[in-house]
């Protein structure tokens, strides 16, 4: 964990062998934090014991500052004119001790970011969106950690290459099997079996541990030892019920995919063009991209099931209700209620 603060230079703590940071988070809590993508770390510092009053999220309020593009690096060169040193971001930082030069590449991290927070600060307040970013900020902050995710072995890469129910019935149980083996050693899942030689391992179906064996990956030296693991959870899967089976796509609560829309509904698919085009024209006068300007997943859910009656003052209801910002429902009220009212 890196910190810096003004007379104080940059320190470095390592959370792992000091499990009580109660003293760090009453020196510095009452202060506000500044992070660049809040809603990454703050999940991960609330487990630490380290919980801010306040933030400005550099990443965050590049965006609202109509930046094209938002990443750290990106947005120092950009507005402070210096070039972030690269090379460590993808290592394992569970490693321990760490070498010295991954230490220098983490306390760079922050050297500038005080620097950054006032330099956007200004921008924003030169464009006039100070109170929209104090309102995201505070909702940030606000959010908390997110809900635990559902069947994460979905975001295995290359899932969309596997056609049955049945292999991805033996990819959830050799991620199973993977993720259990990685909680275990504490490292990365992806250190202990790649995503792509899972995808292989379906894919190529091998019915006894030898064939298994034959595919790249697993002729290492690790996953030799490791093959009755992985070719048990292949089993696993391959016997599994047809009733148990996953479906290719989990059910969702919200309205179809809108390239459905003209089929099923053709009203909300008239509804949902008006308010893109609406969002969009909205987007490029204030030089905020669309997704922050509201999020997407509300206005389809807007646009699917109107509200009635289909007014401004209802129309500006739901979108309290659904999370947005009192600057978000101001600029996009009316012109969602526009939409609504094309069909």
């Amino acid at each position: 964990m890196q910190l810096r603060r003004a007379g104080a230079g940059t320190g470095l703590v390592d959370p792992v062998p000091l499990p009580d940071l109660s003293s760090v988070q009453d020196a510095i809590g009452d202060e506000e934090w500044v992070l660049h993508a809040a809603s990454q770390d703050l999940p991960c510092l609330a487990e630490i014991g380290l919980v801010p009053a306040r933030v400005f999220d550099t990443e965050l309020a590049a965006r609202l500052a109509g930046l094209p593009r938002v990443g750290l690096a990106a947005v120092v060169e950009s507005l402070l004119g210096y070039s972030l040193v690269k090379g460590h971001s993808a290592a394992d930082w569970s490693t321990r001790p760490l070498p010295e030069e991954w230490l220098v590449y983490a306390a760079l991290d922050v050297e500038v970011l005080v620097d950054l927070r006032d330099a956007l600060a200004a921008l924003l307040a030169e464009q006039g969106k100070t109170e929209w970013a104090r309102q995201e900020f505070a909702a940030v902050l606000a959010a908390g950690p997110p809900p635990p995710r559902q069947d994460p072995w979905r975001r295995t890469s290359g899932v969309h290459g596997l056609r049955s129910r049945r292999q991805l019935g033996m990819l959830r149980a050799l991620w199973e099997a993977r993720d259990d083996l990685a909680r275990r050693r504490d490292v990365a899942p992806g250190r202990v079996l790649p995503d792509a030689a899972m995808v292989s391992a379906v894919q190529a179906d091998p019915r006894t541990e030898s064939a298994l064996l034959e595919l790249p990956v697993f002729r290492g030296r690790a996953n030799r030892r490791l093959v009755g693991t992985w070719f048990g959870a292949l089993a696993r899967g391959r016997a599994l019920p047809e009733a148990e089976l996953p479906l290719h796509s989990k059910p969702g609560d919200g309205p179809p995919p809108v390239n459905r829309w003209a089929d099923r509904d053709p009203a909300a698919a008239t509804r949902q063009q008006a308010a893109r085009a609406a969002l969009t024209e909205l987007s490029e006068k204030h030089a905020v991209p669309v997704e922050n300007l509201l999020s997407p997943d509300l206005v389809r859910r807007l646009m699917w099931t109107p509200p009635e009656p289909r007014d401004p003052a209802t129309v500006a209801a739901a979108l309290r209700a659904g999370g947005a910002r009192e600057w978000q429902v101001e600029l996009t009220r009316d012109l969602l209620t526009d939409a609504l009212s094309r069909a």
